[in-house]
């Protein structure tokens, strides 16, 4: 089962939107995480600092640890999960612009449903006192034939 997200995750907010909510806080250290506008699948930390909103693009790796994206040299640090990272960050000098001090707290449950896939569309039924109608055949070339599989036979010519 997947980790609760925190209560800090605001989910797909804008950078403007991200920006008001901090600057309504104005607390040096005030901090969200929001979806990436610019990377699917990536978020942001967003830390304020002296009325600068400051963003760290944070990425999961495939077996779901988080990271923040470092500059070339710098070591990657691997977490768990976001409560982990956020509580490494709350720490002074871990090479944030400002430690990680006041949480703004989105004021709504966030509902994430899973995407079902499409369904097929009922048929009703043939009634039973009519015989079925007989099929029409048609000649496909290839190229324009219903796509009735994934797979399209090859003949020689």
């Amino acid at each position: 089962m997947a980790a609760a997200l925190p209560v800090c995750y605001h989910g797909a907010i804008s950078r403007k939107q991200c920006e008001d909510l901090l600057g309504k806080k104005n607390k040096d250290g005030a901090y969200l995480i929001r979806d990436s506008e610019t990377i699917q699948g990536a978020m942001c930390l967003c830390v304020y600092k002296k009325k600068v909103v400051y963003t760290y693009r944070l990425l999961q790796t495939h077996n779901g640890h988080y990271t923040l994206m470092t500059a070339g040299g710098l070591e990657e640090v691997f977490f768990k999960n976001l409560d982990d990272l956020i509580l490494h960050y709350k720490r002074r000098n871990q090479g944030l612009a400002m430690h990680l001090r006041h949480s703004v707290k989105r004021k709504t449950a966030l509902l994430i449903q899973p995407q079902k896939p499409p369904e097929e569309p009922q048929r009703s039924p043939a009634p039973m006192s009519a015989p079925p109608a007989p099929e029409e055949h048609e000649e496909h070339d290839y190229e324009n034939a219903p796509d009735l599989s994934e797979y399209v036979e090859v003949l020689p010519p």
